[in-house]
């Protein structure tokens, strides 16, 4: 599997490891296994810690962009109300936008770390002979 292929996949909202869709079951919730392949997206609990990891580092992106455009651009005359309003705005709409992408991205992330190509990570798919007749 190419590296870059499974941080695709996961930012086109597919599953990291074959890039197969339909694999939220709602906004917010992720199927508890790939269809297509078989990948099991929470091998263990406490899973998804990561992503809400990867989540509030976005919002942290995301609110430092906010605050050093907005300085930048309206200095010295910063709308510091303003900026609340837009922040805390910000704080709560980045998180129920983005967190769904974020636990695939940290699925993504954690394959990249642990997975070598040609081995397939213990315990991930739901029957070993789903990850044999997908070639790995």
């Amino acid at each position: 599997m190419n590296r870059s292929a499974m941080l695709l996949h996961a930012l086109r909202r597919r599953c990291p490891w074959c890039g197969g869709g339909n694999i939220f079951q709602s906004w917010f919730e992720l199927a508890p296994h790939c269809p297509t392949c078989g990948y099991r997206f929470e091998r263990e609990e406490g899973y998804t810690v990561g992503a809400m990891i990867v989540i509030m580092g976005l919002i942290e992106i995301a609110f430092g962009v906010l605050l050093v455009l907005g300085i930048a651009l309206t200095y010295p005359d910063v709308p510091w109300t303003g900026l609340l309003v837009v922040g805390l705005t910000l704080m709560i709409v980045v998180p129920l936008v983005g967190y769904p992408l974020a636990k695939l991205l940290w699925i993504a992330i954690d394959l990249l770390v642990h997975h070598q190509p040609g081995q397939i990570p213990d315990g991930a798919f739901t029957k070993e002979a789903d990850a044999e007749t997908h070639g790995v």
